[in-house]
């Protein structure tokens, strides 16, 4: 079995060993200040504040912007390690006029780092120079941007931008999303390049502190390292939308929060590669055994069993409001052919999981066995 799956093989010992370590340190951190938050409790009866939602995510529908840099340089930017330049992007304000907001930009990724005629961007708003603006309470966002000027890679960027609103119904364990509808402008030459949909998906900082957790970095986590209840959501997830290419263990398309309360919580992200997009480019990893990225193969391990049941009573309650993504005015943006084919593709799901005998043999026995 492929690595990147993190389940058909134990890690070795040392990377497990710093995956509980930070684990520890979370927990140390939550036994420290527990007294002086028991003390402030008393005097304060108010339940505690989640953290501030950020106004980009307060609305979903699309913000007209233009996003001003020296695209020429952006262009050449091909290294892992690319310096950050200087950008802007500029909307219009609630009293209808132009809002600038300086930000720092830097290529990011690896595939479409080298095979798009746009190279997908990180933002940094960490100066503060977003403070009062529609981008305030923003750190380093990605930006999923265009990869080829074309409307088939438009359709992508809605088809995925659609999965991270699946996603949000399911569980507030993954990461916001807000549609831009984005003018790319050279600051050299003064040129408009492009106006094509991309959207930010929120930073993992921001997510992990919505979540009281922290960002985890290490690699080689197995699924008794993580919420058993949240992977087999995640699981399902992948399994639902057609999507193999990540690897919890190998943090690859993946992300892990640590609590304060000792869990490690699962979350994934880019969708690309999914059978729900089934965009040219994506292929299924090698010796998976399945012929294309619409062909569904559920990896989650079969030691958590039990919670399958559980996760997939989430997708039954939450079918309807799925469904309800694709006609709604965002959904509405992609061709009614695309809606079409995405719907019939998420119908192959719920008639394999009709009852609970059909979701045992179609997909809960088909689950990964340790060895």
């Amino acid at each position: 079995m492929d690595s990147r799956t993190g389940v058909s093989a134990r890690p070795a010992r040392p990377p497990r060993r710093r995956l509980l370590a930070a684990l520890l340190v979370l927990s140390t951190a939550a036994a420290a200040t527990a007294p002086r938050a028991r003390a402030q409790a008393a005097t304060d009866s108010a339940a505690p504040k989640e953290p501030k939602v950020p106004r980009l995510f307060r609305s979903e529908e699309p913000v007209v912007v233009t996003f001003t840099t020296n695209i020429r340089q952006i262009r050449r930017d091909k290294s892992e390690k690319a310096p950050w330049r200087w950008g802007a992007l500029t909307y219009q304000d609630s009293a209808g006029k132009p809002a600038q907001v300086p930000v720092r930009v830097r290529t990011r990724g690896i595939w479409r780092l080298k095979n798009c005629s746009f190279p997908p961007i990180r933002l940094n708003f960490s100066n503060k120079t977003a403070d009062h603006t529609l981008f305030d309470g923003l750190d380093e966002p990605k930006l999923v941007n265009y990869c080829q000027d074309n409307e088939q890679y438009e359709r992508y960027i809605l088809q995925e931008f659609q999965l991270y609103r699946v996603y949000q119904t399911l569980t507030p364990v993954s990461h916001r999303v807000r549609l831009l509808r984005m003018t790319y402008a050279d600051s050299a030459g003064g040129k408009r390049e492009a106006e094509r949909y991309a959207f930010i998906v929120e930073d993992p900082a921001h997510l992990a502190k919505r979540l009281s957790a922290k960002v985890l970095k290490q690699t080689g986590a197995t699924p008794a390292d993580l919420d058993p209840e949240q992977l087999a959501l995640a699981y399902l997830f992948e399994y639902f939308i057609g999507n193999l290419d990540f690897s919890w263990g190998g943090l690859h398309n993946t992300e892990l929060l640590g609590t304060t309360d000792g869990r490690v919580l699962p979350v994934a992200y880019d969708f690309d590669y999914a059978g729900a997009v089934n965009a040219w480019y994506a292929a299924p990893p090698p010796n998976y055994g399945v012929p294309n990225v619409r062909t569904r193969k559920f990896m989650a391990p079969c030691e958590i069993a039990g919670e399958f049941p559980g996760a997939l009573a989430k997708f039954m309650e939450k079918k309807d409001a799925i469904y309800a993504l694709y006609r709604d005015p965002v959904g509405s943006l992609l061709p009614p052919r695309i809606v079409k084919e995405t719907l019939e593709y998420f119908d192959d799901f719920y008639d394999k999981v009709r009852t609970p005998q059909d979701a045992k043999k179609n997909v809960f026995d088909r689950c990964i066995r340790a060895g």
